[in-house]
């Protein structure tokens, strides 16, 4: 099955027309990233235990591996592009090779974040988890409904209150979410049905 990239609209995208804040008329975040607030990892954490080796694969600059490590988890930090954290040498997840006896963590760039959940439940071991927070709307399309049903998430944790993404970690200028995000957490193996959860 091929991968399936996310439309990521442009200036003249839906979002912009509808005027939602944390969607300007703006280019995209240089490699499309957008840290984390440090908050929702607090929050995952107090719903769900990880594996004492966690590979965080999109780190940027930390935001969610300094929690993990916080909480005392030996945590791999890596990202294509170095940004003061974690391995300095850039690492393509995507493109990485052998496996990972641990759990990964992380807030994948959107447009390749099947891409992103389907390597990392190919390099896991089973019983481990993956843990990816998207956005809501990762629930829809046919070709995720496909992938879906044969990796079923074990939980979805729903942020009932807005989370943020800050467009190249500027947290200072970070607007108003205007956007629904939730942890997806899948553990490998798993074959049951889904429970949908709220968080804060």
């Amino acid at each position: 099955m091929g991968a399936e990239k996310d439309w990521t609209g442009n200036g003249a995208s839906v979002y912009a027309v509808l005027g939602a804040s944390s969607h300007s008329a703006d280019a995209r975040a240089p490699d499309d990233y957008y840290a984390t607030e440090p908050k929702a990892m607090e929050l995952l954490l107090a719903e769900e235990r990880f594996a004492p080796v966690v590979w965080e694969c999109a780190c940027g600059e930390g935001h969610l591996s300094r929690v993990l490590e916080a909480h005392g988890h030996e945590v791999v930090s890596t990202d294509l592009v170095y940004r003061g954290y974690g391995r300095q040498e850039a690492v393509d997840f995507l493109k990485a090779e052998g496996g990972f006896d641990g759990d990964i963590i992380t807030n994948p760039p959107y447009k390749y974040a099947l891409e992103f959940v389907r390597k990392a439940l190919r390099i896991v071991q089973p019983g481990r988890k993956v843990a990816m927070f998207l956005k809501l709307q990762f629930l829809e399309g046919k070709g995720r409904k496909r992938f879906f049903l044969e990796n079923p998430p074990k939980t979805v944790y729903v942020s009932s209150s807005r989370l943020g993404c800050a467009k190249n970690g500027d947290f200072v200028k970070m607007p108003s979410s205007a956007v629904a995000y939730a942890w997806f957490v899948w553990e490998k193996g798993f074959a049951g049905e889904p429970v949908i959860r709220w968080i804060n």
